[in-house]
C-alpha cells in the first residue's frame, strides 16, 4: 500500500493526518507512506518528528479582504497555486500512490486536485462542523467524504458520498483513567477545573480567568489545572496582584503548557476550553462537561459551529468571546461545577456524542476503496 497524506497549516488538520497514518503503519508495517506539505509550515517539523517521509510545496491562503494589497496578494496566491500544482504533479506521478488522503488547509488543494485529474482515488477527512474551503472544493470529486461531525453534511454541495467517522483521538488519551490520573496529579475529592487556551495561549480567557483562580487560591473551592500559554508569562504575576500566593496554594496548578494531557483531561470534571475538533473529540470520548469559548479568530468561525454542535446536544456551555467577562465565566463555573445532576448529564450527553474507534473507520474506508479500485483497474 502506498498512500499520500496532504494537510497543514494548523494542528488541527496535521494531527489527524499523523494518527491515521499511524494506525496504517501498525496495520501495515510495509505501507509507503508519504505527507506532501506547506514548506515552512510546522507539519514540515511535525510530520519528520512522527516518523514519516515528508516533501514540501510552496502555496498561501487566498486574502478575504478587498484591498489594493488583498488583490496583489492574492495574484501572488494564484501563481503559487499553478506552480505547487505543477509540483504535487511530478510528486504523484513519482511516488505512484494507490491513494490520497486530505485533512484539510490550502496545501491540500493542488495535491488532491492533481490527485484527482491523474484518477488516483481520494478522500478528505472533515474535522470540524463547518467545513474549510479545501475540502468543499475537493469533496465534488472526492471517492469519499469522511466526518467527524455530522452537522457538516449540510455545508457540502453535489453528491458527495459521506461516512461517519469522528476524530482520530491517541490512545493515551483513550486509556487513561479518571481515579489513577488524580492519584498521579495529588488531587483530592474537590472539584477538578481543567482550563487551557491554546499553546500560545488566550489573552481573554486568561484575564477571565484570574479571579476565580485568585479565589480558589483564598478558599480551596477548586482544584485547578490553567495553562496559560507561551504567550501568557504575564498571569501569575497577574494571579499574585489579585492576592494569590500560588506557591502556598496546594489546589492550583498554573503552568505555560500542558504536557500531560491524557492525565489532566482523565483527572477533570469541567473543561474550559476553544472548539478546536481535536479538543472536541477528546472531551467526547472522555465524557467531560465543558464550558466553551471558541476563537473567534478561525476560517468560517468553524469553532462556534464545532461548539454549538455540543451545546445543542445539552452537552456543553458556549460563551462566545464577545461576550466571555470575568463575571460571566466565574457564575458559569460556579453553576456547572455545583450540580452534580448537570455534570452527569453534560457527560453522558458527549459520551453519546464521541467516536472512539476513528482510525479503524477511516482504515476501513480506505481499504474498501483501494479494493474497489483494483476490481476497476482489472476490468478495463
Amino acid at each position: 500500500m502506498k498512500i499520500i497524506f496532504a494537510g497543514g497549516g494548523t494542528a488541527g488538520h496535521i494531527n489527524p493526518a499523523l494518527a491515521i497514518a499511524g494506525y496504517v503503519r501498525e496495520r501495515q508495517p510495509d505501507a509507503e507512506i508519504l505527507y506532501i506539505g506547506a514548506k515552512g509550515g510546522m507539519e514540515e517539523r511535525l510530520v519528520p518528528q512522527a516518523g514519516f517521509d515528508f516533501k514540501g510545496i510552496t502555496v498561501q491562503g487566498f486574502r478575504r479582504k478587498i484591498s489594493p494589497k488583498a488583490l496583489k496578494d492574492n495574484l501572488v496566491t494564484i501563481k503559487k497555486a499553478i506552480s505547487a500544482g505543477k509540483a504535487a504533479k511530478r510528486m504523484i506521478l513519482e511516488f505512484q500512490p494507490d491513494l490520497c488522503i486530505g485533512t484539510g488547509g490550502y496545501v491540500s488543494g493542488p495535491v488532491l486536485r492533481a490527485a484527482q485529474k491523474l484518477g488516483i482515488p481520494t478522500l478528505i477527512h472533515e474535522q470540524n462542523a463547518y467545513p474549510g474551503v479545501a475540502n468543499k472544493m475537493l469533496s465534488k470529486k472526492a471517492d469519499r467524504v469522511l466526518l467527524a461531525m455530522p452537522d457538516a453534511r449540510k455545508h457540502f454541495k453535489g453528491n458527495c458520498r459521506f461516512v461517519d467517522t469522528g476524530n482520530p483521538v491517541r490512545g493515551e488519551i483513550l486509556a487513561q483513567e479518571r481515579e489513577s490520573a488524580r492519584k498521579a496529579l495529588g488531587l483530592d475529592d474537590r472539584p477538578v477545573i481543567l482550563s487551557f487556551g491554546g499553546s500560545l495561549g488566550a489573552r481573554k480567557i486568561n484575564e477571565s480567568l484570574a479571579d476565580i483562580i485568585a479565589r480558589s487560591a483564598k478558599d480551596g473551592k477548586y482544584q485547578h489545572i490553567h495553562a496559560y500559554g507561551q504567550y501568557g508569562k504575564w498571569f501569575p504575576e497577574l494571579l499574585k496582584e489579585k492576592g494569590a500566593d500560588l506557591s502556598a496554594a496546594k489546589n492550583l496548578d498554573i503552568r505555560e503548557y500542558i504536557n500531560d494531557m491524557p492525565v489532566c483531561l482523565a483527572a477533570a470534571d469541567v473543561v474550559i476550553a476553544r472548539a478546536g475538533a481535536i479538543t472536541l473529540s477528546e472531551i467526547q470520548v472522555k465524557g467531560k462537561p465543558a464550558i466553551l469559548i471558541p476563537s473567534p479568530n478561525v476560517a468560517e468561525n468553524h469553532q462556534y459551529h464545532n461548539a454549538m454542535s455540543l451545546v445543542s446536544k445539552n452537552a456543553a456551555v458556549m460563551i462566545e468571546e464577545k461576550d466571555l467577562t470575568p463575571e460571566k465565566l466565574t457564575e458559569e463555573i460556579d453553576k456547572l461545577a455545583s450540580d452534580p445532576a448537570r455534570l452527569a448529564e453534560y457527560s453522558e450527553n458527549a459520551r453519546k456524542m464521541a467516536i472512539s474507534d476513528a482510525s479503524k473507520r477511516i482504515y476501513t474506508v480506505m481499504i474498501e476503496i483501494l479494493s474497489a479500485d483494483k476490481s476497476r483497474r482489472k476490468k478495463q
